[in-house]
């Protein structure tokens, strides 16, 4: 059976046919402990309601954002303090519409981006744990560091700080307890 990359996803079959079959995710037991520990947080925040009633809490960690929620959650629920940042910067729209004597609609104007406030190549998530400063860069797939990612992650780690690059769940997960110990059972 021949496989052949195309579009993020794989063909299967002879080249010839082009079925294509979508690779199915599957959580690791990191995930699924992070599950546990939303879960647990729900009911401790609702004593009183039928378990039953509560949402299961669901995580994935094959996106960039479902990754950063994942980080995010988990050091929360133990006990840090954890952010998302963003340094885009915003667009200012100077355009206006109007109606000409014709009755045309007409727009003029533009729209631009001004740069964000933020230091260049910022990581993804700021966290505090155990009173220590951890920057966290989330990278999915071939996704990798820009030259100012790289800087940035050089003068946390001059600074005294800690720098890790998040490619799963899982690699997270075991990063924590290799530099925080027992805030995970699994």
């Amino acid at each position: 059976m021949n496989t052949k990359k195309k579009t993020g996803q794989f063909c299967t079959g002879s080249l010839t046919n082009s079925k294509v079959q979508k690779i199915q995710y599957r959580k690791s037991q990191a995930v699924k402990y992070l599950e546990q520990l939303a879960n647990n947080e729900v009911r401790a925040k609702n004593p009183n309601t039928p378990v039953e009633w509560l949402a299961p809490r669901k995580y994935k960690d094959d996106t960039a954002n479902g990754l950063t929620k994942c980080v995010i959650d988990f050091i929360r629920f133990n006990g840090g303090q954890a952010e998302r940042i963003g340094n885009t910067g915003r667009m200012i729209d100077t355009r206006s519409t109007f109606t000409d004597y014709v009755g045309q609609t007409r727009t003029i104007g533009q729209t631009k981006w001004i740069t964000g406030t933020g230091t260049n190549g910022t990581a993804d998530i700021s966290a505090t744990i155990s009173g220590k400063s951890v920057k966290i860069e989330v990278k999915i797939g071939k996704d990798r560091q820009s030259e100012a990612q790289k800087n940035y992650q050089k003068a946390v780690e001059k600074a005294g700080g800690n720098y890790v690059l998040a490619t799963s769940f899982e690699q997270f997960f075991n990063w924590y307890k290799a530099n925080f110990g027992e805030g995970s059972k699994l």
